[in-house]
């Protein structure tokens, strides 16, 4: 076979080889006449040497047969094999000459270069393809498996019209390198199954569902890294029908950001326990944040919602605004008060509030959910309240309604927190379930036997069973009898069922807060919150916003 009748077209091979051919004839002065003298002539250095030789003086074939890469020239548009090197004959085997690929070159099919060949022998254009993989099989008999780099090249006849009759297949072995970066990317996901399993691990697990309000959150890690970010969202229940809700975004990414997120969000169910307003609790977030890592900076909105006001009293650090849907559609964003963001210090934050009626939903957000690059973040809030106004549904419908809108996908670059909170409309035997009774008390004497006769007949009303109707007098009992002792006026007793416990709770104008103690057998006073925390189902006290003190006990309910 005479390999020399056959050229590999290069880009730029035939400019200049036009270029060679329109200075051939001319003399030396007629070349350089008019164009700008070459950089070494001008500097005098020595003409090449004549006796240099040129490719044509070399055996093409015996070079491509020495080459450790992999050679093949087909002819035609049948691809009829002209010739294999010895390196792809000791890959694949020995092609017969003449031969169709598609008959005698399996690796061809199984690379899927028979499709590219053919675009190669159309357009004259040269075609790569990277790291294509040849599998174990019968088809090549285990010979030649790896991974290649192919690159398809156009070949013309030198005695022909100068179109393309044929294609150079040069495939270089990278199977090693496309082994290492299996590895690598197999080591990049494990990592990150670690990182966002330690990620999720910190976050609550299964959402409390309190009495009056419906949850659901969302939590999707950004990006395909390792690196996961400091998101986080907990649904706390505080008692007496009161449920604590909390959103925050540790800035920055790894393990680092999780972990300093984990510690926070342990520090709020601790400090929620206390009972505390929202903006208490932020105060001391604040500087355990400072301690913890004076360089990591957290934003963070903490609300309360209690039934017996209808709404979310929050306070928020650098967080982005609540948002407030309404039964009829309209969505309201919570205003002011907001402080800058944990751990910067020397800031007093202060409580706000916002309306969350029955048949209402509200949103907390990280900004994740509505930061774009090259967009405000007004922007984004903005499309967010419109995707809101038209998601109706179950809380985890609207989370998920919300992801969409927003176009948070699995290559989005930011992790994403939702938590979504519906108050719902209860109607017909749903909501006879639900009740609600209070008595002022005036004080004297006549305040305790006044609240039992009150209680004994809200109690009797519900059809409560005679077990838990004298509990639930008994209860009464014991926290006025407390309230009058302890207490200063203005006394309230209230009363509230659910369809999964009885709340009765008593509030009076002393901030003093009981607190549970072994009563000697001589004290004829100092058992009432013992005898409480022994038949309820949970006991507890607060401060209330306006100076005083609430204590209630609960009951739960037979299924």
């Amino acid at each position: 076979m005479n390999f020399t009748r056959w050229s590999a077209r290069l880009p730029g091979t035939q400019r200049r080889a036009a270029a060679r051919g329109a200075d051939q004839g001319l003399s030396p002065a007629q070349r350089s006449e008019g164009s700008v003298p070459a950089a070494r002539g001008e500097y005098g250095q020595p003409e090449p040497p004549s006796d240099v030789p040129t490719l044509e003086d070399f055996s093409v074939p015996e070079i491509l047969g020495r080459v450790p890469a992999l050679v093949a020239l087909v002819h035609g548009p049948e691809h009829r094999v002209a010739y294999v090197n010895d390196a792809y004959a000791a890959a694949f085997g020995p092609r017969r000459a003449g031969a169709a690929a598609a008959d005698v070159c399996p690796e061809l099919i199984e690379l899927g270069l028979l499709p590219l060949m053919d675009q190669v022998l159309r357009s004259g254009k040269p075609r790569t393809v990277k790291s294509r993989r040849i599998r174990s099989g019968e088809a090549t008999d285990r010979r030649g498996e790896g991974s290649y780099t192919v690159t398809c090249l156009p070949a013309e006849r030198v005695d022909g019209d100068g179109k393309t009759a044929g294609v150079l297949v040069f495939a270089a072995d990278v199977t090693d390198h496309a082994d290492a970066a299996e590895r690598l990317r197999a080591s990049e996901r494990r990592h990150r199954e670690t990182a966002v399993t330690l990620q999720r691990s910190l976050l609550p697990q299964e959402l409390e569902q309190p009495d009056d309000l419906r949850f659901a959150a969302t939590y999707q890690p950004g990006g395909t890294d390792a690196a996961v970010g400091g998101d986080w969202y907990d649904v706390i229940t505080l008692g007496a029908g009161r449920t604590a809700l909390v959103i925050g975004d540790v800035m920055g990414r790894g393990v680092r950001a999780a972990a300093v997120m984990g510690q926070l969000r342990t520090a709020v169910r601790a400090y929620a326990r206390l009972d505390l307003p929202p903006h208490e609790v932020l105060q001391l977030l604040d500087g355990l944040a400072a301690e913890i890592d004076a360089s990591q900076i957290a934003t963070c909105v903490y609300a309360v919602h209690d039934p017996n006001e209808g709404r979310l009293v929050y306070a928020s650090a650098g967080h982005l605004p609540i948002l407030v849907r309404d039964a009829d559609g309209t969505v309201h964003k919570a205003a002011e008060p907001t402080g800058p963001p944990l751990g910067t210090g020397g800031w007093l934050h202060t409580s706000g509030a916002i309306d969350l009626p029955p048949g209402s939903t509200a949103v907390l957000y990280t900004d994740g959910l509505v930061e774009r690059r090259g967009e405000d973040i007004d922007e984004g809030v903005a499309a967010l309240e419109r995707a809101l106004a038209g998601a109706t549904g179950s809380p985890q419908v609207v989370c998920d309604r919300l992801i969409r809108s927003l176009g948070v996908t699995a290559e989005h670059d930011d992790d994403v927190a939702v938590l979504v909170l519906q108050h719902p409309t209860r109607q017909g035997a749903d909501a006879e379930l639900f009740h609600n009774a209070a008595l002022d008390l005036l004080g004297g004497i006549e305040a305790a036997p006044r609240a039992r006769a009150f209680a004994s007949g809200v109690l009797a009303s519900w059809r409560f069973s005679p077990e838990l109707h004298d509990l639930g007098v008994l209860a009464v009992s014991e926290l006025v009898a407390n309230s009058l002792q302890h207490g200063t006026p203005p006394m309230r007793l209230r009363l509230r069922r659910t369809d999964r416990r009885l709340i009765v709770e008593v509030t009076d104008g002393d901030d003093h807060l009981p607190r549970r103690r072994r009563a000697e057998t001589e004290d004829e006073a100092g058992r009432g919150i013992s005898i409480i925390a022994t038949i309820a189902s949970s006991w507890g006290s607060r401060r209330t916003p306006g100076g005083g003190k609430a204590v209630w006990c609960e009951f739960a309910l037979p299924r």
